[in-house]
């Protein structure tokens, strides 16, 4: 295998001891559609895809604002088992990659399998039936139960969208909506627009619609390192490399793959003081001198999630488009009033603030061994081996869950479902109905990443509580992808309690 890749193959010539499970997948993301690929190529077609939305694509079929992309280039953020040589340039939008996903979802058969608009409401864990009971519906009347020796939770980390805790937000007359939740029939055109927020989707957002607005006012609590990158589209002649020659586009992931390993931890003191050269380089397009500043980091590079765009600053040197750096006190029925007293006048605002990142799967009402809550569990913020299984609650999976996140995440999440595939395996070998990772395993394994996740020096500098849960990070991993896939490469039943 090359260093970009992973291995969902597997050997059907002696499937002999495999038991009849049945495995739900929660969500038909990333996640869902590689476990799916991954059960047929082992023969297991028991299975059912379980998603809220009407569509698949998880972040991609709901983040669908203008200039929505991936922060990670295209060869690389797709599946090693499906590449695709068509991206048409290096960092794929959301309508590309949300296409990619659903041709993988054609090409391997999984319609049959997925249940759209059915989100998930609870699961309840029958200790005397060894199987999970799912309630599943809108709570409508219309609930059903899905019962599952398996579950594997794909709903990720970008659950639910945050919404800033501002007095007034409810009475305020004009429109608006959530960068997640675009109001696709509302024109822009013309209207005097403020958006709340200035991270990821804002950066990609903001140079789109400020040609067609009247006005565009950018609220934004803290600057955020946004390096310029290389996106040029691929030529034709390279497109018809790519789809001539497998081993040219293998070669184009690989080489992307080793560019971003090794630097996940930002522990290179050169190399971060490299990108944060870059970083302000990208600053110095900002013509105004009081303007740079205030849009200048204080915290080093690395410390909050890097981003990326040749557009994002160059959109500041428009006239009619204003930074404000004052904190919001108030909206009104149409404004948004900030602590210096100024009180501006809007039409639409767009919040861009994100989404509640630290819930993984305490996001669903969950119960387990011995009528245990997830909630209570997970007092004292989210914890998982290997951020696949915690313990207390059997046979359930979670992909791109507590501690993963890191570098490509579609290469952890199949690392993660490599895992699964070989616990399977594991199980069926040992005629086991569950197995439940030992709590003083766990215990010991996140003690572990504490320490790792404490020397990785900027994710100290107080700044990233997107990764938090009170004095803890709960959602980085803070090794590299292929220590991640070293770790994920096979099964150790001794650290599960079975039956």
């Amino acid at each position: 295998m090359s260093a970009g890749t992973t291995d969902i193959r597997h050997d059907a010539s002696d499937d002999s001891t495999r038991r009849s499970r049945r495995v739900a997948i929660i969500g038909a993301g990333p996640g869902g559609i590689c476990t799916g690929v991954s059960l047929l190529a082992r023969g297991h077609d028991d299975f059912v895809i379980l998603e809220q939305a009407p569509g698949i694509g998880g972040t991609w079929f709901h983040n669908r604002y203008p200039g929505a992309e991936c922060d990670i280039k295209s060869h690389l953020y797709s599946f090693s088992f499906a590449p695709n040589p068509a991206w048409s340039r290096r960092y794929a939008r959301q309508p590309e990659i949300k296409a990619y996903l659903e041709d993988v979802v054609d090409r391997f058969g999984l319609r049959p399998h997925l249940r759209l608009s059915t989100p998930v409401r609870s699961m309840r864990w029958a200790d005397d039936e060894s199987v999970w009971h799912l309630t599943v519906g809108d709570g409508g009347g219309t609930d059903e139960i899905v019962d599952a020796d398996i579950v594997v939770s794909a709903i990720g980390m970008f659950g639910k969208p945050v919404e800033p805790e501002v007095p007034g937000l409810d009475r305020f007359q004009g429109t608006m909506f959530h960068s997640a939740d675009w109001a696709d029939d509302h024109d822009l055109a013309g209207e005097r627009v403020a958006v709340i927020g200035s991270a990821a989707s804002a950066v990609q957002l903001i140079p789109e619609i400020a040609p067609v607005v009247e006005s565009l006012t950018v609220y934004q609590r803290t600057p955020n390192w946004v390096s310029p990158k290389d996106d040029d589209p691929y030529s034709d002649d390279e497109l018809a490399a790519f789809a001539a020659d497998p081993d040219a586009l293998r070669a184009s992931r690989d080489e992307i793959f080793t560019t971003i390993d090794p630097n996940l931890t930002f522990a290179d003191t050169e190399r971060r003081a490299l990108y944060e050269s870059y970083g302000r380089r990208n600053i110095d397009l900002v013509e105004d001198d009081e303007l740079r500043a205030r849009l200048t980091p204080v915290g080093p590079y690395g410390s909050k999630r890097p981003l990326a765009s040749n557009a994002y600053y160059p959109t500041f040197n428009l006239p009619h488009v204003e930074l404000v750096t004052d904190a919001i006190t108030e909206v009104t029925e149409h404004g948004i009033v900030t602590a210096d007293g100024t009180t501006r006048a809007v039409d639409t605002i767009i919040l861009a603030t994100g989404f509640t990142t630290t819930k993984f799967l305490a996001a669903l009402d969950v119960v387990g061994r011995k009528d245990v809550d997830i909630d209570d569990a997970w007092a004292d913020g989210p914890e998982a081996y290997l951020g696949i299984t915690t313990s207390g609650f059997p046979n359930v999976f979670m992909l791109y869950g507590p501690n993963t996140n890191n570098g490509s995440i579609i290469y952890m999440i199949e690392c993660q479902v490599h895992y699964v595939m070989e616990m399977l395996d594991a199980m069926d070998a040992h005629d086991l109905a569950w197995v439940d990772v030992k709590r003083d395993v766990m215990d010991e394994y996140n003690d572990a990443i504490q320490r790792a996740l404490d020397e990785v020096e900027v994710w100290q500098a107080g700044v990233n509580g997107y990764y938090r849960v009170g004095d803890r990070i709960v959602t980085q991993w803070p090794g590299s992808m292929s220590s991640y896939r070293d770790r994920t490469q096979h099964v150790d039943l001794a650290a599960y309690d079975t039956a």
